[in-house]
């Protein structure tokens, strides 16, 4: 049996290939961290913008629960490397199936 098909999630902004890493550490010496655009996404609308999960949920096309776990993976990965001392990489659409949508409606239509 083969799993369900990865829903489509609607993310704003293009973050592919940017890295946060630690200040004077070559990048050939850190460890790699991927945070893929959905979990940042999910990040940017539960905690920059202060929505509730239901409401990011709608915004990126997907369920509460998918925003819950997303949000969840993104500040593990976050705080690991953080306190680790990892490089944080921001991971591009092709590796996470997701698309750029600009407004409700196209949201909506996904």
């Amino acid at each position: 049996m083969s799993p369900r098909p990865k829903k489509q999630r609607c993310c704003e902004g293009r973050f592919s290939g940017q890295i946060f890493k630690p200040n004077g550490i070559p990048m050939r010496n850190l460890r790699q961290i991927s945070l893929f655009r959905d979990e940042l996404e999910a990040l940017r609308l539960c905690d920059l913008e202060e929505l509730f999960q239901e409401q990011a949920g709608e915004r990126m096309g997907v369920s509460r629960g998918t925003v819950q776990r997303l949000l969840a993976s993104a500040r593990r990965k976050t705080a690991e490397a953080l306190v680790s001392g990892a490089a944080l990489v921001l991971a591009g659409d092709e590796e996470d199936g997701t698309a750029e949508c600009r407004d409700q409606e196209t949201a909506a239509a996904s």
